[in-house]
């Protein structure tokens, strides 16, 4: 069994050496807009194109069918028909989903499992419950099965999580849920908005490959494409980069 399955984007793929991996939990973090659902959906439409389920956890209602159509029109209505949709509305009904992924997580069937909006009803429901020792720990055990399933099945976690200003420190920006979804994740990819609505993608955090190292890219209706930026990548890889889905399934 290969380590690691392909991004559905040859840009990823070449940042991460191979694509994510399959035994641990790989975040994406940024800005709203950025681009995180949209990494999920390449991940997501390449996993069901090599013929496995993809179960998605949508917590903030990010996912679009108009732009997956947009995005694979051909193949859309499979894509859709290979994914399992769980749709939280709460911080309890997050926990029952995870529960539910000790049932339906058969590797032999899951190819993949997003969590898209990692700490949204986690945040929410810091708003509401005074405890917040007992609403942590509880984050951290949910963090905890998906890093279990990962592990044991060999079933690769994406998650996307949402970052907020840092008031000690002007200009930078931390991580919600903080040290909790720092310790689960073994890969991370912070994704910051650029002039002229280009982005880089940068690896934070990595168990095998060298830190802060980036890509950039534009946001096109196809998916992603690359640009040039001092200290990125090469002009002659340019025409390498387009986004992929294996053809022989999609």
């Amino acid at each position: 069994m290969d380590l690691k399955i392909p991004s559905g984007s040859a840009l990823i793929d070449r940042l991460l050496d191979g694509g994510y991996e399959r035994d641990a939990l790989t975040t994406i973090f940024g800005p709203p807009g950025c681009g995180k659902t949209l990494l999920c959906m390449l991940a997501t439409a390449h996993a069901v194109g090599m013929g496995r389920k993809v179960v998605y956890i949508d917590t903030e209602g990010n996912f679009s069918v108009a732009r997956l159509q947009q995005l694979f029109p051909d193949a859309h209505r499979q894509v859709l028909d290979g994914i399992i949709f769980l749709k939280p509305i709460d911080f309890d009904e997050q926990a029952k989903a995870f529960g539910k992924l000790r049932t339906i997580a058969d590797p032999k069937k899951v190819g993949l499992i997003v969590l898209d909006g990692a700490a949204m009803l986690y945040r929410l429901e810091l708003g509401k419950n005074r405890d917040v020792f007992a609403v942590n720990r509880e984050f951290g055990v949910q963090l905890s099965n998906l890093t279990e399933i990962a592990r044991r099945y060999g079933i690769p976690v994406l998650i996307t999580n949402q970052v907020y200003a840092d008031i000690n420190d002007e200009g930078k920006t931390k991580i919600v849920g903080g040290d909790i979804l720092r310790y689960a994740s073994k890969c991370m990819i912070e994704i910051r908005k650029l002039t002229g609505g280009n982005r880089i993608a940068e690896l934070r955090k990595h168990r095998s490959l060298p830190e802060d190292i980036g890509v950039a890219f534009k946001i096109t209706g196809t998916g992603l494409e690359e640009i040039e930026l001092p200290g990125t990548q090469s002009e002659e890889r340019k025409n390498d980069d387009k986004d992929f889905v294996p053809a022989n399934t999609l």
